[in-house]
């Protein structure tokens, strides 16, 4: 599983953590309306930092991508991006029940329970 995202907005005064990119994509359209700012940094968590001496040294976030809500047309793709990540979620879910189903009963006989007799 992907590690966090941070988003930042209102320039730079506030931030969150987000788990994954549906959840950067709900909160940047149901606050972008809200905010001082209409420009919002997405940060994908990468490696993390090691020091000189080998040590891990902390969280890296890095850039990857500015949405910024005052340009034509960015609202529209975020819902369409959005609409297209949900879609391929409940496919992954129909698939995950489609499999196999486990067995309520123990491996051993591979019947029902056995019932004890007195």
């Amino acid at each position: 599983m992907p590690g966090p995202w941070q988003l930042c907005f209102d320039d730079g005064h506030q931030q969150r953590y987000l788990p994954d990119r549906q959840a950067v994509l709900r909160y940047v359209l149901a606050i972008g309306p809200k905010a001082a700012s209409k420009r919002f940094e997405v940060f994908r968590e990468s490696e993390p930092v090691t020091l000189s001496d080998g040590t891990p040294g902390g969280r890296r976030f890095l850039l990857a991508e500015v949405i910024d809500l005052s340009r034509p047309g960015e609202t529209e793709r975020l819902q369409a991006e959005l609409f297209q990540l949900a879609n391929e979620e409940k496919k992954r879910v129909r698939q995950r029940l489609s499999s196999r189903p486990e067995s309520h009963t123990f491996e051993t006989g591979g019947g029902p329970f056995q019932r004890r007799t007195r």
